[in-house]
C-alpha cells in the first residue's frame, strides 16, 4: 500500500471536517484548504487542475443509460489543448488555418501507430473513418477516439477545432456510474469556477437518460489534483 504523506492526511482531515457545502461555499473551501495546513506542512506550488465528480443514479451495464457529452465551458479550463485533425483537402487547409496543431490523414494514422501521442483532441471529417478506425485500439483507451457524439466526428472541422482550442471537455460515465470532468484551476476566480461547475451540471441534467429511474444526481464532489474531495449539496 502507498504510503499516504502527512500533507495528504492533514487535507483530508479538513475536508472531512466541511461536510456536504453549497457550492460557492465549497469553491471557497477547495481554494484555501493548502492554505490552512499547519506550519511545517508544505503546500503545492505548481496550479493545480480542479474536477468535479459527479455519482449518478444509472445503471452503466444498461446502454440507454449511458451519459456523455461534451461542453464549452464558459471560462474554459486553463488549458491550451493540443487538437489534432484527420483531414484532407480543403478540410485540411481549413483546420490547420483554424489552429490544429497536427492535421493529416493516412500519415498522421502511421505516426500515431508508431507511438506518438502527444496530443488532446482528435477530430475527423467523416470520410476519414476508413483511416481512423483501425487507430481504435490505442485512441480508444486513452479517451481519444474520434466520436460523432463527442462532436469529434464532424465536417465542420473549423468550428470543432475553435471549441477545443477555447476549453471544450468531454466526459463519459464510467462503470460505476460516475462522470468525472475537468472544471478549470485552482487559480481561477470564485466566480469563475462556479461559473464553469454550475454550467457543468446543468447539462449533465439535461443529459438524463429517458430510461433512468429514481434520484439521478446522487452525489457531487469537487477536488483539485493532489488534493481531497469536498462534497457539494447536489
Amino acid at each position: 500500500m502507498a504510503k499516504v504523506s502527512k500533507r495528504v492526511r492533514e487535507l483530508r482531515k479538513l475536508a472531512s471536517e466541511l461536510g456536504p457545502l453549497e457550492l460557492s461555499r465549497a469553491v471557497v473551501e477547495l481554494k484555501g484548504l493548502e492554505q490552512k495546513l499547519p506550519a511545517g506542512v508544505k503546500a503545492c506550488k505548481f496550479d493545480q487542475t480542479v474536477e468535479v465528480a459527479v455519482r449518478l443514479g444509472i445503471d452503466p451495464r444498461q446502454a440507454d443509460q449511458l451519459v456523455r457529452g461534451s461542453i464549452v465551458l464558459p471560462h474554459g479550463i486553463g488549458k491550451a489543448q493540443r487538437v489534432v485533425v484527420f483531414a484532407k483537402g480543403d478540410n485540411a487547409k481549413l483546420a490547420t488555418e483554424a489552429g490544429a496543431d497536427a492535421v493529416g490523414d493516412k500519415d498522421l494514422a502511421d505516426r500515431i501507430k508508431d507511438g506518438w501521442l502527444d496530443f488532446d483532441v482528435a477530430i475527423a471529417t467523416p470520410d476519414m473513418m476508413g483511416v481512423v478506425g483501425p487507430l481504435g485500439r490505442v485512441l480508444g483507451p486513452r479517451g481519444l477516439m474520434p466520436s460523432p457524439r463527442a462532436g469529434t466526428v464532424t465536417s465542420d472541422v473549423v468550428n470543432a477545432v475553435k471549441e477545443y482550442k477555447a476549453g471544450k471537455v468531454e466526459f463519459r460515465n464510467d462503470s460505476s456510474g460516475n462522470v468525472h470532468c475537468v472544471v478549470g484551476k485552482l487559480s481561477f476566480s470564485q466566480d469563475k469556477l462556479v461559473d464553469n461547475v454550475n454550467a457543468l451540471l446543468k447539462f449533465i441534467h439535461s443529459l438524463k437518460p429517458n430510461a433512468q429511474k429514481g434520484v439521478y444526481v446522487r452525489n457531487v464532489s469537487l477536488s483539485y489534483t493532489m488534493g481531497p474531495g469536498i462534497a457539494v449539496v447536489a
